[in-house]
């Protein structure tokens, strides 16, 4: 028994420290079924007292802007995502797999991008999309963000660990590079593309600084950037708030849910499959 209460106190630890971590969410979550009144009125009970539907009822039919924010950001995460996935995987996969002349200054390039930190990038951003005639629309929010660096580095981790006999089997069979790039190798990384494809619509769904540097029309705002005009100067709508605030959390919930195989599998980086 003495050898047990040392895990035991770990257990009861972490239990402690995930109700901690717990509760400011489950208040979230709750908090979207409360009246107004009974959220400013203060108080830590999760429980609505009187739950109501009347908060979700309001942004989805009352408010015509915010099934178009839900639309936007939609748009912009899932058309995003899709064009990460496609050129940081052929980049990594040109990088471990492609001999050609300068590779590796490349490929150092692409290392010290990694380390600039992307807050540096918004004004330069912004003054490119303006010369282009690009503010205030998708574009202006997908194009500076269809490539990320961070992944360019893992796809190309991945691609070197790949097993070589699979591409050299498609070429014995007539593919070229191109198709068996497509057709055996781009399949066979499923699960490095669904890692990559989590992360990278996680943050172009929550993103708000870009949205709010580059969009000022409100039926073209994403749905985090939305959000925010529900707070004016003298007071917050935070019924609404919580409640857009659920409703923005589900597509990731979704997205997970669906591809959480091959988000595990992909932490593991090799090509043993």
């Amino acid at each position: 028994m003495s050898k047990k209460w040392p895990r035991i106190i770990m257990y009861i630890m972490l239990v402690i420290y995930a109700l901690v971590t717990l509760y400011p969410f489950l208040w979230a979550v709750f908090a979207a079924f409360k009246p107004y009144h009974e959220i400013v009125s203060g108080g830590i009970s999760i429980l609505p007292q009187d739950p109501t539907l009347d908060n979700f009822i309001h942004i989805l039919t009352r408010d015509e802007n915010f099934p178009k924010w839900v639309m936007n950001s939609l748009i912009v995460a899932g058309v995003g995502t899709a064009l990460n996935v496609m050129f940081n995987s052929m980049a990594g996969y040109a990088l471990a797999r492609l001999h050609f002349p300068g590779r590796r200054h490349l490929f150092m390039v692409v290392l010290a991008v990694i380390m600039v930190p992307g807050q540096i990038l918004l004004i330069p951003n912004f003054l490119i999309m303006r010369s282009l005639g690009l503010l205030d629309t998708y574009s202006a929010l997908i194009l500076p963000s269809a490539v990320n660096f961070a992944y360019i580095f893992m796809m190309r981790q991945f691609f070197i660990n790949f097993p070589k006999d699979v591409e050299e089997a498609a070429q014995v069979d007539g593919l070229g590079r191109f198709k068996t790039f497509w057709i055996i190798v781009f399949p066979m990384a499923q699960a490095s593309i669904a890692t990559q494809g989590v992360f990278v619509f996680l943050a172009l769904w929550n993103e708000f600084l870009k949205p709010l540097l580059y969009i000022s029309s409100p039926e073209r705002f994403t749905l985090s950037l939305g959000l925010q005009t529900f707070q004016d100067q003298y007071a917050t709508q935070w019924n609404y708030v919580m409640a857009g605030s659920v409703i923005s959390i589900l597509p990731i919930i979704v997205l997970y849910i669906v591809l959480n195989q091959y988000f595990m599998q992909g932490f593991r980086v090799g090509g043993d499959k």
